[in-house]
């Protein structure tokens, strides 16, 4: 008796603490359209229990609800980071990026995009097994040269050896490259309506300095940053890069690292 009744205060507690779980609260709170308290929950889910592909994503949707799109960007980049393969949140990240204000033209060559493309296929983790699996397919190629005596199968075992050298080596050379990325804070989103663009890293004083204004949700690549420790009312600046071409300084405050 004493046993089911500990089992039945077990199971009741379960109960409640699923019920109060931060990510499950969220979900109430999206499907009842309370958007900012879903953010919020979101949140800090994320910061309790740990970031997620799916809790990016919904993070990302309650932002855009809110109308939030910056917000929203960085939490689908995020998502994505952790699963490159998450169809949803590259669905949803493309359909908020064509609402965007003067988003800049992807310049980058073919040949990047094309390996982007094929790296986003599959994430870091299968990556680095693929090339595991590929080793292994060496080894047991190079043993079929060394080994066979029929000439067609050493034949065999060669040509398919420096086959699958080429791929473990591209297999490899990708999962190395995945990691890095999604390890990587590099790039940033404006969360601000509208942000400038300037020559120096330092407020404006004249309009030759101001560059060009952009706008809500614009991606950008950080080159390098200056703040000023002695001068704590000095806002820090970020040198950054849009669409591999433009270059100059923004405040870092208008920005967020995804």
């Amino acid at each position: 008796m004493k046993s089911i009744l500990a089992s039945l205060i077990l199971l009741i507690g379960a109960s409640a603490a699923a019920q109060t779980s931060p990510a499950i609260a969220a979900d109430s709170l999206y499907n009842n359209e309370e958007f900012r308290g879903a953010t919020e929950m979101y949140a800090r889910s994320i910061a309790e229990e740990g970031p997620s592909a799916e809790t990016y994503y919904n993070l990302g949707n309650a932002y855009y609800r809110t109308g939030q799109a910056g917000r929203a960007v960085v939490a689908y980049e995020r998502a994505l980071k952790l699963n490159p393969t998450h169809e949803d949140a590259r669905t949803n990240l493309a359909f908020v990026n064509s609402r965007i204000e003067d988003r800049p033209e992807d310049d980058s060559a073919f040949l990047s995009n094309l390996q982007r493309s094929i790296s986003d296929s599959m994430t870091a983790n299968a990556w680095a097994w693929t090339a595991l699996t590929l080793f292994a397919l060496l080894l047991g190629a190079a043993a079929l040269y060394i080994f066979a005596s029929g000439i067609g199968t050493r034949k065999c075992g060669f040509f398919g050896g420096i086959l699958l050298c080429v791929l473990f080596v591209y297999s490899l050379a990708t999962a190395i490259g995945s990691a890095s990325r999604a390890r990587s804070h590099s790039e940033a989103v404006v969360i601000v309506p509208t942000t400038y663009l300037s020559s120096t890293p330092r407020p404006s004083s004249t309009s030759t300095e101001k560059l060009v204004a952009i706008h809500e949700g614009t991606k950008v690549e950080i080159i390098d940053s200056l703040s000023t420790p002695d001068d704590p009312t000095s806002p820090k600046w970020y040198n950054v890069k849009i669409n591999n071409s433009t270059k100059a300084w923004l405040k870092a405050i208008d920005v967020e690292k995804i």
